[in-house]
């Protein structure tokens, strides 16, 4: 198992994968790399796994490499995305140019590309697009940089917690079917639950 964080330090939730189906088996396992890409260039993935990095506190490759392919397989996708305002591009537009703009961002700002600056340069760009507040690059207004970061946010969260290394440090069980829960009530876990401070009951038997 991989450098484990957070309150369950015994808890690999791969160790129960032979209780899942094998489709279910199979997707889990594709988080786990190595990743094909069919929309985003190498840059773009860089840039993608240091956004995200920022916006989840996680510094580890493997995780952000899953992160990268999650923006890559949800941005090709040719599906309907609910509602968006008029004045906001669909995501694979959004995403993409606005990376460029980052870049741009970044040059107008400290001189050098967004990838070569330090960590807290890098944050303070981002807390500035979250709230709106980087200058005005062609048609990146407050409504297009709050848009920029608010759907980043959603892709880079949404991949990051169903990676199954962040699902074992919130001690999370992963998918229930098709082994089901028993114990039910308030205070109660099944064996192969996490257990706080250490792993699963039935790791311990």
């Amino acid at each position: 198992m991989a450098s484990h964080r957070g309150l369950y330090p015994g808890y690999d939730v791969l160790a129960h994968k032979h209780e899942w189906d094998a489709n279910t088996r199979q997707i889990v396992e594709k988080r786990l790399g190595p990743f094909s890409y069919k929309l985003l260039s190498s840059w773009e993935q860089s840039m993608l796994k240091a956004v995200a990095g920022h916006l989840t506190y996680e510094d580890r490759p493997e995780v952000l490499a899953w992160v990268a392919a999650h923006f890559d397989q949800e941005l090709g996708k040719a599906i309907g995305e609910s509602q968006r305002q008029p004045e906001v591009p669909p995501q694979k537009e959004l995403v993409v140019a606005g990376l460029k703009a980052l870049e741009e961002w970044a040059k107008l700002q400290y001189q050098k590309g967004f990838l070569k600056l330090g960590v807290q340069d890098q944050f303070q760009i981002l807390r500035d697009l979250q709230l709106g507040q980087l200058p005005m690059v062609g048609k990146w207004n407050e409504t297009l940089q709050r848009a920029l970061f608010k759907k980043l946010v959603s892709l880079a969260v949404e991949a990051y917690y169903s990676h199954p290394w962040v699902w074992s440090e919130i001690g999370y069980g992963g998918p229930a079917y098709p082994r089901g829960y028993v114990r039910i009530e308030l205070g109660l876990a099944d064996p192969w639950e996490a257990q706080r401070g250490g792993s699963s009951i039935d790791a311990e038997l």
